[in-house]
């Protein structure tokens, strides 16, 4: 999974709440800048962000985004901090690892999470999604 998500843009969208949730995590979380349900933010696939990833799984949903995907959203939450470098990233034209976005507050989807303590691949919410994450910010946003 690590080496297909390499330089890849990557929507992560946080599902749970932190109550009762070791430290460490939720420091991961806030390192992601995921600090409420239904924030999401667009991250490149370096490894770091990718081992931040793999220590949330419990807590978050993710997926490789496309261009047209990153330019809704953007425009319907008029995002103007690092739009133009996102887009680029969507693209496949630019790799710029340093780019600063802030999280975008997303409203909780249409006819609800499928279930908040399963992965996806056992009909849940939680973990990898793969392009399947663009049909769960479309119900979002």
């Amino acid at each position: 999974m690590a080496a297909e998500l390499n330089n890849k843009l990557l929507a992560v969208v946080r599902v749970r709440g932190t109550i009762g949730v070791r430290r460490d995590i939720s420091e991961t979380l806030s390192r992601l800048r995921l600090k409420r349900v239904n924030n999401m933010i667009f991250i490149f696939g370096t490894r770091s962000n990718l081992g931040m990833i793999k220590k949330c799984n419990d807590f978050i949903t993710y997926g490789e985004v496309d261009q047209a995907l990153v330019e809704k959203v953007l425009s319907k939450k008029l995002v103007k901090v690092g739009r133009e470098d996102l887009l680029a990233m969507a693209s496949g034209k630019k790799v710029v690892k340093d780019v600063v976005a802030l999280p975008i507050r997303l409203h909780p989807p249409t006819h609800g999470y499928e279930s908040t303590k399963r992965a996806y691949s056992v009909k849940g919410s939680l973990g990898y999604r793969g392009a399947a994450i663009g049909k769960l910010i479309s119900r979002m946003s």
